[in-house]
């Protein structure tokens, strides 16, 4: 009888089977992990179904409706850790907060391109449903494209526009390819659900600081946002897409500023790392009728830093749709002061 030598493991094939399975107790553990954030940070408010998607929202008080849109990374919770959205409802105004697509506890369906314009179709659709009219529309960030994107495409069903902090206008951004690869199918899938939960966890308190530079980060801000929410792969998912269409929704608008009629109030940190402020004095330029103001000492969370003037704007422009008149003059929408 002959025998045959035992055939020993290829190296290869030895770390190949290794590599699969941590990457699958990766999965597993990231599965559960989201899970156990999603049970600690339960929803707050109601839902809706808007053309088939889930939509996560608040809506508090009465009065002239304020609409609040969050930016990347955050969810529609960052407004009242902010505490500009308990500042506008002590104004007397009913206050509405989405989690855009795929932030908080918000669906994003897949096989759509989820750009500024559509996010902003899916919000309008929201509102006409909950029976909002007018409302004066706050964006931050990402959320600011959304609502300037409102503004340009449903621009006789907004009372006005406050933007913060926003990428308006289209630039270089090597970040973008980064960010970009959590996009990708198949890659960005095994990705998010894998790796780059640890790798964003590891990377947070990088981030919050650069952030909130070159102010430090805000107590309640580190007490309250959940890094264990931002780094779910589905959400990992919302912030790399948004990243990736930040440059398109950047150029699909930048037609429709020099049309607009509505009253916009621009606010940018004088510090700002992740958008610079000349972009927002871009917009300025752009918009016929608006007011730019620059916070001195503040960065991209704006709204951390200068909580009552964004309230002070948001309170002008309600006066103004209740008094509408037909002057062509710029409004004095934003209340100067030293900063």
């Amino acid at each position: 009888m002959n025998s045959f030598p035992k055939r020993r493991p290829s190296p290869v094939g030895t770390t190949l089977a290794a590599s699969a399975v941590a990457l699958g107790a990766l999965a597993v553990a990231n599965y559960l992990m989201a899970r156990r954030a999603e049970r600690r940070h339960p929803p707050q408010g109601l839902f809706m179904t808007v053309d088939g998607v889930r939509l996560h929202y608040t809506d508090r008080g009465d009065g002239s409706p304020v609409v609040l849109i969050h930016g990347n990374m955050v969810a529609g919770d960052d407004y009242t850790t902010s505490g500009l959205a308990d500042m506008i409802l002590r104004q007397g105004h009913r206050v509405i907060i989405f989690d855009r697509p795929g932030f908080g506890h918000s669906d994003r369906p897949r096989g759509r391109v989820w750009t500024a314009d559509r996010q902003a179709d899916l919000l309008q659709q929201a509102l006409r449903r909950l029976g909002v009219a007018r409302p004066v529309v706050v964006g931050h960030s990402w959320g600011a494209i959304v609502a300037m994107s409102m503004a340009v495409r449903h621009e006789a069903e907004i009372a006005g526009v406050v933007a913060v902090s926003g990428y308006y206008f289209w630039t270089l951004r090597p970040d973008v390819l980064l960010v970009g690869v959590g996009a990708l199918p198949l890659i960005g899938d095994i990705l998010r659900y894998t790796i780059s939960p640890l790798l964003n966890w590891l990377l947070m308190p990088a981030v919050k600081r650069a952030l909130f530079s070159p102010g430090a980060v805000p107590a309640r801000f580190d007490a309250r946002f959940s890094t264990a929410m931002a780094v779910r792969p589905s959400q990992i998912r919302a912030t790399s897409e948004d990243g990736t269409l930040m440059i398109p929704g950047a150029i699909a608008l930048r037609d429709g500023y020099k049309n607009l009629t509505l009253p916009v109030v621009i606010i940018a940190g004088e510090g700002d790392k992740i958008v610079f402020k000349r972009r927002a004095e871009q917009l300025r330029s752009a918009i016929k009728h608006s007011m730019l103001h620059v916070i001195k000492g503040a960065g991209h969370m704006v709204h951390y830093q200068a909580t009552r003037q964004i309230a002070e704007a948001v309170e002008a422009m309600v006066e103004r749709s209740r008094h509408q008149d037909d002057t062509v003059s710029t409004p004095q929408l934003f209340p100067q002061r030293a900063t």
